[in-house]
């Protein structure tokens, strides 16, 4: 097994030559390379589509926003804001105050302000958020390690006989070990000074390491179902296919609330699973768009209730849809009764 795992690296990189030379015998040349290469370049310049727009300043950018029928109160204040938040960053929350998307004229009575606000709420939005994820995370991390390491031992997750996928496998130990390389974590060091063998620290320490993302995939490519069920159970999921879809769709969240992405009215690329039969508080499913911000605030606010942190959670997300009267929670997927669904009250 050991053996294995030593030599993986070797045997992708072999891989990937056969891949190249095999790419390279297909579709032989007709025509000298000179003649191909000037072809394809007049090809290319007939079809290309040129950028021309200028860099503006900010006062230009606010002169623009005016005369696109913004209503701006204050211009030394927008030029604050502006010079502390791109242009292109917010433009984005400008967007719903358009009556044409082509020309970017705003509809009447459209104000700065608001979009303002709107950027506030949606930055609010993200830290309620990431907090919850955070939480989350750590807990999971622990619950893993503890029952994956108790019942195949500290190194369950180089051992390729507990992988479903090998490429998969083989992908998640590239990551871990980029993580390792990188490490400037103190208890690392000392691993690598008391120990040589095995060629990784055991699952408590290296899966510290480990990204949300990568934990999610080791968790979905463990074969034994047997113990994920185990863990998804402390979670009050019925089986383990639903914490896995629940897994990939905060890891979305979490990488587009840690990179500052808008959030608010987002259609987040991966939906969890709402359909399953859960034996907690939850919510009516029939309408509710699962790609939208309010169905995974649903996953996440439930997740928490199984731990005894739901209401906490729950109490804030109120409270801040309750102090920006200028959102429309619809635009998150959020339904006109949300609030007195079961899970919510």
């Amino acid at each position: 097994m050991l053996l294995k795992v030593g030599c993986f690296f070797l045997l992708k990189s072999l891989y990937y030559q056969r891949l190249f030379v095999s790419l390279q015998q297909q579709n032989p040349p007709r025509f000298p390379l000179e003649q191909r290469t000037r072809a394809g370049l007049l090809l290319f310049m007939s079809t290309l589509r040129l950028y021309t727009k200028q860099a503006l300043s900010i006062s230009e950018q606010i002169e623009l926003l005016k005369s696109r029928g913004l209503n701006i109160a204050d211009s030394s204040k927008t030029a604050k804001f502006l010079g502390e938040v791109s242009y292109f960053r917010f433009v984005q929350y400008l967007r719903p105050m358009e009556a044409d998307k082509t020309s970017h004229q705003f509809k009447p009575n459209s104000r700065f302000e608001d979009a303002v606000a709107l950027y506030n709420f949606d930055m609010e939005l993200r830290d309620l958020m990431f907090k919850a994820i955070q939480r989350l995370e750590i807990a999971l991390r622990t619950k893993i390690i503890q029952e994956f390491s108790l019942e195949h031992g500290p190194f369950w997750f180089f051992d390729t006989s507990l992988a479903d996928d090998e490429h998969k496998f083989i992908e998640n130990m590239n990551s871990i070990d980029r993580e390792l390389q990188r490490s400037k974590e103190d208890f690392i060091k000392e691993h690598r000074r008391n120990y040589d063998k095995p060629i990784f620290p055991p699952a408590w320490k290296t899966l510290e390491l480990a990204s949300f993302g990568t934990l999610s995939k080791l968790y979905y490519n463990f074969c034994d179902k047997k113990l994920k069920k185990r863990v998804a159970r402390q979670f009050n999921l019925p089986q383990h296919e639903v914490l896995e879809s629940w897994m990939r769709s905060v890891t979305v969240l979490r990488n587009c609330c840690a990179h500052h992405s808008r959030l608010w009215n987002r259609y987040l690329s991966t939906a969890p699973q709402m359909s399953a039969s859960l034996r907690g508080a939850w919510v009516n499913i029939e309408g509710v768009d699962a790609n939208k911000v309010y169905a995974i605030a649903c996953c996440i606010a439930y997740w928490l209730d199984s731990m005894g942190y739901g209401l906490d959670f729950k109490n804030k997300l109120k409270s801040l849809l309750a102090s920006y009267s200028q959102v429309d929670p619809t635009a998150m997927g959020f339904p006109e009764n949300w609030i007195s669904e079961p899970l919510w009250r």
